[in-house]
């Protein structure tokens, strides 16, 4: 992919921003507080900071690597250029994974506020035992993720005006929220009765982090990533717009939490029998009815075709990316990276993305509280990448231009990888068996393709990728051992399962720099789109006239 042509299309900062917030604020604050009481209680307030503080580790690893390589999509070209192709595109297909399922899930969220609204048909789209769509809920789910889909299809400068505007919209719709759920009666005693604080204990605040929408919120951040390429400056923009658009979200998730915890009737949880027992289809506009906030009501109602178009827009284009980058790893059929003439947009991507949604949905998307967590826990796979490719491109890049720097890189690199492993672990099984299985499944493909091209030695390829197949397996493992807190078989005890994974995390960490840096030297990354430009440039341009020799 042309990396100049993608600085030509000019993305303002002020648009790259936009696009960060509208994506952090998708379908996530509409059940992510709700969800997240329901696990935590009360100290659902500490996850969002954690993962807050997670996701921004990962974003300013991602934000030097994107600057020094402003490429659309580039996520899903970071592994290809630290360890060479094979690794590029296990971790490719598990960023596509990741950011393609964020479409259909933003038109369940869409659907099952729907489910709230006072028509007699409405109340068909979600079975109330289960909590999850019915066949007609998902017919309409379908639909909007359709429509959703085609407001992407034209061009990437029609996402930046259309996102601009849902952006300010939909921002003053849990603005407004906050103040009216407080103002109709703010119960501090809900923070301290059912259990206390933390009436689930820690571990379900750690949980929470990657199952209750925390992470799955907070994702957005991939969007500035992924489009930041197309920014004009994207060297500056890029971290601001991730410090910025991070920041505002974090402030914005904390209040909506604490709207929420403080706003629930206390009649209404001692009834549920605490936190737990909290479970709505809508939760804020199904809250608002119990408070009697009518216009409140029909504001959310509003927000859950807002917010999710906003996102969908981000997702749309950044997924697009995604299978064009794969394409031009070869690991895709190439007319899948073809643009269109006139628009710009990649359609042939952009169709096939639409029949991965499509199956997704069909087959597990039934309600956003199932869909979440495996999608969470696809995104935290999908991060591993970032302080890993920080580490191999100061070893064996070091005169290559980084607009930003991260800094003390040796030491945060590997805590933000340790941290990663951990909010997977937190996933719990059988998320993490399942996730690992869905990355896997590109191993047998890359060798397939490779061997129909002709590579006779499959084994030097794969060289660079054994680090990624050992951190799965053995985080898989060791989820299925783990404490029964976190879903596993309770062999290990809790304290011992983390520190482990923790070890074993940090371990790994090394030995895949190490594989970075063995993979340069054997020439497996191939061309670098960043260096190898400055070269060509400077051997293309006109010789600098002489000075006459003094007579």
């Amino acid at each position: 992919m042309d990396m100049s042509a993608a600085g030509k299309k000019g993305l303002s900062l002020f648009a790259l921003v936009m696009i960060g917030i509208g994506s952090i604020f998708g379908s996530g604050w509409l059940f992510g507080a709700g969800t997240a009481a329901q696990v935590a209680g009360p100290a659902a307030l500490v996850a969002w900071v954690i993962g807050a503080v997670f996701i921004g580790m990962i974003a300013m690893s991602y934000a030097e690597v994107g600057s020094a390589y402003p490429i659309p999509g580039g996520m899903a070209r970071y592994g290809s250029l630290s360890h060479g192709p094979v690794l590029g595109f296990i971790t490719g297909w598990a960023v596509w994974i990741a950011v393609a399922s964020l479409i259909p899930i933003e038109s369940i969220a869409a659907t099952q506020y729907m489910s709230s609204w006072s028509f007699g048909w409405a109340k068909d789209l979600v079975d109330a035992r289960s909590h999850q769509l019915t066949a007609f809920g998902m017919a309409v789910a379908l639909l909007l993720t359709v429509l959703l889909w085609l407001s992407c299809y034209w061009s990437v400068q029609l996402l930046a005006k259309i996102n601009s505007l849902l952006t300010l919209v939909k921002f003053a719709i849990p603005v407004l929220a906050v103040v009216a759920l407080i103002a109709s009666g703010f119960h501090t005693d809900n923070f301290t009765a059912h259990g206390g604080f933390a009436p689930n204990g820690w571990t379900a605040v750690l949980t929470a982090v990657t199952t209750s929408g925390v992470v799955f919120a907070f994702n957005g951040f991939q969007a500035v990533v992924n489009l930041g390429g197309a920014a004009k400056n994207p060297g500056r923009a890029i971290p601001v717009a991730l410090v910025g658009a991070l920041s505002l979200g974090l402030v914005s998730y904390l209040a909506l939490q604490a709207a929420f915890l403080g706003s629930v009737p206390p009649e209404h949880l001692a009834q549920a029998g605490g936190w737990s027992g909290v479970n709505f289809n809508s939760p804020f506009a199904e809250l608002a009815k119990l408070l009697m906030i009518h216009w409140v009501v029909v504001m959310l109602q509003f927000g859950a075709f807002i917010s999710p178009a906003g996102s969908n827009i981000a997702n749309v284009a950044s997924a697009a990316y995604m299978v064009q980058n794969l394409s031009e790893t070869g690991f895709f059929p190439k007319r899948l990276a073809r643009t269109h003439p006139v628009y710009g947009t990649a359609r042939p991507a952009m169709w096939m993305n639409l029949g991965f949604s499509v199956l997704l949905l069909v087959t597990v998307g039934h309600s956003w509280k199932t869909l979440a967590p495996i999608i969470s826990a696809a995104m935290v796979i999908s991060y591993l990448i970032g302080p890993i490719a920080v580490g191999v491109f100061r070893r064996t890049k070091p005169g290559l231009a980084r607009p930003f720097r991260l800094p003390a890189a040796s030491v945060l690199c590997p805590l933000t990888f340790v941290f990663a492993a951990c909010a997977l672990y937190w996933s719990k099984w059988p998320n993490t068996g399942i996730v690992t299985a869905l990355t896997l499944l590109a191993a047998p493909i890359a060798a397939l393709v490779l061997s129909r091209k002709g590579e006779k030695n499959l084994l030097r390829q794969f060289a660079p990728a054994w680090w990624l197949v050992f951190f799965l397996g053995a985080l898989s493992l060791l989820s299925w051992l783990g404490s029964a807190d976190f879903g596993g078989r309770g062999t290990l005890p809790g304290g011992v399962d983390i520190a482990l994974v923790a070890a074993m995390a940090l371990g790994t960490y090394f030995w895949a720099v190490r594989s970075g840096v063995g993979a340069h030297h054997a020439g497996l990354p191939g061309p670098d789109p960043a260096l190898d430009a400055d070269v060509s440039a400077q051997e293309d341009a006109p010789a600098p006239e002489r000075e006459p020799m003094p007579a």
